[in-house]
């Protein structure tokens, strides 16, 4: 099967930035969210993006003009439906994007690919809410989107070959690497990922180091890009607890316990970056440097 018109069903960081590389690499996108307040700042930040990389050299004036030619952000999911793949990238709930891919599946052509951005859901278990289970995959992209080179294609139990050859050659048309994981709790990054960072919020908690020294360590120790506990303010905490538990419920392992800092802060409504506050106060001290 040959993709060419693509739909992003939410249009948050991920969702927006997984459109805006779509429209890049000459698909029709559509990006559908429920709140037009949302879809409003993911026009903003893709334009934002795209000057961005005209200033950099990376993309012509014209190269600019015919990406945002081809994205359209809407409300209306009708819109989705004559996608030959729909990537959803909603909250990480399972209950919230189980309710998103009944949807989904209602209005959508029955040889349409299905994938779900998900880091942590399992990919078996959201396709047993659609029709035809055997199109549905994962398609992990990582943050931000359009410079990670990263995407974690995720095969479920029935996902036929042919749907998995069709996301790995669609990736790699992206100018993206895509490398097949089979469906297990955290599928490989956030399986290594996620315990780092929760041990990073164990060390803060139990006073080892400071917040800053952690992440020095982590920069310039292991050559990592930016720390441990700046990567959790970028990801969401909310995001980090819920991808802890899963691991903890699923593989049944201590060592996957989320820190009951990570927990109270969450609690607190310190979510990171999107929040403007978490491990970092976006508002009243510079952000950390983030390499490139």
């Amino acid at each position: 099967m040959q993709v060419q018109n693509v739909a992003i069903i939410g249009a948050g960081q991920m969702g927006s930035g997984i459109a805006q590389v779509f429209a890049q690499s000459g698909y029709q996108t559509v990006v559908y969210d429920v709140v037009q307040p949302q879809l409003d700042r993911a026009r903003a930040g893709t334009t934002r993006s795209l000057d961005k990389f005209v200033e950099k050299g990376k993309l012509t004036a014209a190269e600019r003009e015919a990406t945002l030619g081809r994205l359209l952000f809407t409300a209306d999911l009708t819109q989705v439906a004559s996608a030959d793949l729909v990537i959803e990238a909603i909250v990480e709930k399972l209950e919230s994007k189980q309710q998103t891919w009944r949807q989904i599946d209602e209005i959508c052509k029955p040889e349409a690919i299905f994938a779900t951005n998900t880091s942590s859901v399992p990919i078996t278990q959201l396709a047993g809410v659609v029709s035809h289970p055997e199109r549905f995959i994962g398609m992990h992209f990582m943050n931000p989107v359009p410079l990670m080179q990263l995407v974690e294609v995720i095969r479920g139990l029935l996902t036929r070959d042919d749907v998995h050859q069709t996301v790995m050659d669609t990736a790699r048309a992206l100018g993206k690497t895509p490398v097949t994981v089979n469906d297990a709790p955290g599928f490989i990054s956030n399986r290594i990922l996620m315990p780092m960072i929760n041990e990073a919020v164990v060390c803060l908690q139990e006073g080892i180091a400071n917040r800053d020294d952690i992440d020095t360590v982590m920069k310039l120790g292991m050559n990592h890009p930016m720390g441990p506990l700046t990567l959790a303010d970028f990801i969401g905490l909310d995001t980090c607890l819920y991808i802890m538990e899963i691991l903890h419920r699923d593989l049944g392992e201590d060592k996957y316990r989320p820190s009951p800092l990570l927990r109270k802060m969450v609690q607190a409504g310190l979510l990171g970056k999107k929040s403007g506050r978490g491990f970092y106060d976006y508002a009243a001290e510079k952000a950390p440097a983030v390499a490139r």
